[in-house]
């Protein structure tokens, strides 16, 4: 990704607001890299094995933020986008650590 393309990401005040494109019931937990949106905007590709059912697909997609970011789970919260395939989530510590981690995760 170029310094001048659109990211998946952006700082807040206490860490980072992630966009991301989730697929429920994907087989297997794991971050597929970053996706183009229609908009322009970009996401983070993200597919985890269980149904989206009863909030257990955005638990799971905030525990595998929470492992890429290196961070706890209790440090990632879903801001909007709950019943929606496209996600908010703020990841909660210091913006460039986890710029660099996530970058390193996506290949970026």
């Amino acid at each position: 990704m170029s310094a001048g393309s659109p990211s998946a990401w952006s700082v807040a005040a206490d860490g980072l607001l992630v966009t991301v494109r989730a697929t429920p019931r994907g087989g297997r937990d794991a971050i597929d890299g970053l996706v183009d949106l229609a908009d322009g905007r970009r996401a983070l590709k993200a597919r985890v094995s269980v149904a989206a059912e009863d909030g257990k697909a955005n638990a799971a997609l905030a525990r595998l933020l929470a492992k890429g970011a290196g961070i706890a789970p209790s440090s990632v919260e879903l801001v909007s986008g709950a019943t929606a395939r496209l996600k908010t989530f703020r990841l909660k510590g210091d913006p460039a650590t986890l710029t660099a981690r996530l970058q390193a995760l996506v290949g970026a």
